[in-house]
């Protein structure tokens, strides 16, 4: 529960026009969240682990502005490209970069404010069509239609959230 705080990811079969608007809605909603919820923290918060051997709630927001410039190019190649291949990251190796440890979270809050802005703008004006656009990802040797990636980050958005609500939560803050 504490790594996976909504449930682990799984890719759905298929997906309604309901669906996707509320993905949306979970990714739409997000920065204002953050914002919210750790617009009073202090350093001692922001290096708090959200579990034990998790990252600190810094890492968090850094890794949710690095995952969600990816996810927002990755939609675009896929809206402009045929079945384009994507490239993979390292993730926990982008964690542990001097910007992150450098720079505070206020800086990947501002990305993923603007980045949101433009992404929930493409997806908000996406037909049914541009939904059944796919990418090929390499890392797990897959085909992805353009509406199970939004199933994947609408679910990232909740995820993270929570790791950081939860935190809060358990640190009564």
């Amino acid at each position: 529960k504490l790594k996976y705080p909504v449930g682990k990811f799984m890719f759905p079969e298929s997906t309604t026009a309901e669906q996707r608007a509320a993905w949306i809605e979970s990714i739409r909603k997000l920065p204002g969240e953050l914002e919210a919820m750790t617009e009073s923290w202090n350093v001692g918060q922001w290096k708090t682990p959200d579990r034990p051997e998790g990252w600190t709630a810094h890492q968090l927001v850094h890794h949710i502005a690095d995952s969600h410039m990816n996810c927002f190019i990755r939609f675009k190649l896929g809206l402009t490209e045929d079945n384009p291949t994507i490239k993979p990251y390292d993730q926990g190796a982008w964690a542990e970069m001097k910007d992150v440890s450098a720079l505070p979270a206020a800086v990947s809050l501002q990305i993923i404010n603007g980045v949101h802005q433009r992404l929930v703008h493409v997806l908000k004006n996406m037909s049914d069509d541009d939904y059944k656009r796919t990418i090929f990802h390499p890392e797990m040797n897959k085909v992805i239609g353009l509406d199970k990636m939004l199933a994947l980050y609408g679910w990232h958005s909740d995820h993270h959230y929570m790791h950081l609500k939860n935190l809060k939560k358990s640190r009564e803050w």
